[in-house]
């Protein structure tokens, strides 16, 4: 579904006409006329409300001798919203450029020649801050604190606390006194 149709849909199903007509049909096929009087509207107003539920993807039409009916498309309602809002979009490529300009100028502001300036104090840029750092790291190496505190000295001498908010965020664990990269 495409950002458009998922607008599309999302608007036909803020009217509650529309939601009325959507639950008549969920019971049985229906044509406009017999639509109208159950739900005590008129053929052009339940006619105006079809053709945007039509439009939208919500219900689809059929010729039975002489009636168009409609039925509810099951197939579009049984899509879960996650999954919609999972969905890669043209906007998606954008966000992912934005966060990387953030993440290049947070790393810009607080490193400079390879090594920490400052800890930032909003938890957002420390932590972008933690997860270069945990670049030094190897993935499923066991490491020792000695190991764990020189690795971080290279960039900044107050490697505890670093050390420490690095678990706090769950980019290390440790257990055992042994530490493990966990991203």
């Amino acid at each position: 579904m495409t950002d458009q149709e998922t607008i599309a849909f999302f608007k036909c199903l803020a009217d509650r006409s529309r939601l009325s007509i959507l639950k008549s049909l969920m019971v049985e096929d229906m044509y406009v006329e017999r639509l109208a009087e159950r739900l005590e509207l008129t053929s052009a107003t339940v006619s105006f409300h079809l053709k945007k539920l039509e439009d939208a993807g919500a219900v689809k039409s059929y010729k039975d001798q002489y009636y168009t009916m409609y039925s509810i498309n099951k197939d579009l309602f049984s899509i879960n919203i996650v999954d919609i809002l999972r969905e890669k979009t043209s906007e998606s490529e954008l966000q992912k450029e934005r966060d990387d300009a953030y993440r290049k100028k947070v790393i810009d502001a607080f490193f400079e020649y390879g090594k920490l300036k400052s800890i930032p104090g909003q938890r957002k840029k420390e932590r972008i801050v933690l997860e270069e750092i945990a670049k030094s790291f190897e993935k499923g190496r066991k490491y020792t604190e000695k190991e764990i505190n020189l690795i971080i000295a290279d960039y900044n001498d107050d490697f505890c606390t670093i050390r420490r908010d690095m678990i706090s965020e769950g980019i290390l664990t440790r257990k055992d006194s042994i530490y493990t990269l966990e991203l």
